[in-house]
């Protein structure tokens, strides 16, 4: 279960079309498991040595605890657009069912 110690980040850069779904899922997922009021930091990526250095591997990019539960170590680190994979084929944001896996 979510704990209050547990910190959530968005990563996004400026012209992702998909980080504000990824935000609109995010908030449906901690609302379902009941934490409606944590606190999401939200990270803008501003150049590829940002990205490196925050092994950036697209917009958007969620965060729990500092690791990215999504995380495919052959995608490459830069300012790019993410695909998901979910139960109804690619997507440019986690399901809200995936956020709230990972969030119970």
């Amino acid at each position: 279960m979510l704990t209050s110690r547990m910190k959530v980040s968005l990563l996004y850069f400026d012209g992702c079309p998909n980080w504000r779904i990824a935000d609109a899922r995010l908030r449906h997922a901690l609302t379902h498991v009941g934490r409606a009021d944590a606190r999401v930091e939200y990270r803008k990526v501003r150049s590829p040595e940002e990205a490196a250095a925050n092994q950036f591997r697209g917009s958007p990019t969620i965060l729990i605890d500092g690791v990215d539960p999504f995380a495919d170590p052959d995608s490459p680190v830069g300012l790019s657009c993410r695909v998901y994979p979910t139960s109804e084929g690619l997507s440019g944001a986690p399901t809200v069912t995936q956020l709230t896996r990972l969030l119970a």
